[in-house]
């Protein structure tokens, strides 16, 4: 009578011995996973690792860095409908490195201070029907300094109306410029064209702004665009132009400097690393900017030397493709 039992009970055995030896325990399930999470956490850690000779691919990897973390909360989530423990520890590599270097700009920003400035940065697009608007909603953010790149002969009489009661000082070269609330003096073009660029390209301009808390010098720029093709990432010309524009900054007798612009990179890619190894990044925001219908990346920035860029945010969008970008700066 109690042979059914002991049946049962030896049948659930080795049902239970079967998985633990045939590699289905939670620590042996799901090793592709885990394989998976140190990989991403490799490319996190060490993207500078990822050669740029082929493709510019560490470029392109860099320029879409925290979207990595993306890539984390999936892993996660195909951990646990695995119920692999393994993934789930394997897991703490990848999320430890996303917060290293993403983790900061996500807390709270401090509270302002004396010496702060605001600087807004936009590229208004040359294809912007509605100018006007552009500037007022750029003056609405309540800034000392507004940057603008695409500025067209056209528009520009209009952007020049429209601030004109807030921003009494300005300076416009070639396609940038710039409005202040305070005095401007040494305005010069900048020479940050590419070698190849044979046609007329102004895209740069350096003035000094006299503000309560002293002088700071002041760069407005436009480097070349980017393109992601089967190939990898056209980056050449951009970064011929950082490297000009990097060496006119460090040549900046101003201790201070703000450099504003549409840069077309993030402060990760190594392609503006002659501009981001000399100057500070933003402390706080991730602003992403562009392109407006889903903004991947922040290519639109504000960086400071002898001063810190405090935190950085989108302002609402514009008739441009790029959305503005609005920085605190706290001077030194």
């Amino acid at each position: 009578m109690e042979q059914p039992q002991a049946d049962a009970a030896e049948a659930d055995g080795e049902k239970t011995h079967g998985e633990k030896t045939g590699g289905r325990s939670a620590w042996t399930r799901g090793r592709v996973l885990a394989a998976l999470s140190v990989v991403t956490a490799g490319l996190l850690a060490f993207h500078r690792a990822v050669p740029n000779a082929v493709g510019r691919l560490g470029s392109l990897l860099e320029t879409f860095l925290p979207w990595l973390g993306l890539g984390v909360v999936v892993l996660l989530v195909l951990a646990l409908l695995r119920r692999s423990a393994t993934a789930l520890v394997a897991l703490l590599l990848p999320a430890a490195a996303w917060t290293y270097l993403f983790g900061g700009p996500l807390l709270p920003a401090d509270g302002s201070g004396t010496r702060d400035l605001v600087a807004v940065q936009h590229n208004v697009s040359d294809e912007n029907a509605d100018p006007a608007g552009t500037a007022r909603a750029l003056a609405g953010a309540g800034p000392d300094l507004i940057a603008m790149e695409e500025l067209e002969p056209p528009a520009l009489p209009v952007y020049e109306k429209t601030l004109a009661s807030g921003f009494p000082y300005h300076a416009v070269q070639g396609t940038v410029g710039l409005w202040s609330r305070y005095p401007l003096t040494g305005v010069l073009p900048l020479d940050i064209k590419p070698p190849e660029i044979a046609d007329t390209w102004n895209r740069g301009l350096r003035a000094v702004a006299h503000t309560p808390h002293g002088q700071i010098a002041v760069y407005v720029a436009h480097l070349p665009s980017v393109r992601v093709r089967a190939s990898g990432l056209a980056s050449s010309w951009r970064d011929a132009s950082a490297h000009r524009l990097g060496r006119a900054i460090a040549a900046e007798k101003v201790k201070a400097v703000i450099l504003l612009g549409d840069l077309n990179g993030t402060v990760h890619d190594r392609g503006l690393s002659p501009l981001t190894s000399r100057m500070d990044e933003a402390e706080r925001g991730l602003a992403f900017s562009f392109p407006v219908s889903f903004p991947l990346a922040r290519i639109d920035q504000v960086m400071a030397r002898s001063a810190s860029v405090r935190h950085i945010r989108t302002l609402p969008a514009t008739g441009s493709d790029h959305l503005p970008v609005a920085a605190r700066i706290t001077l030194d």
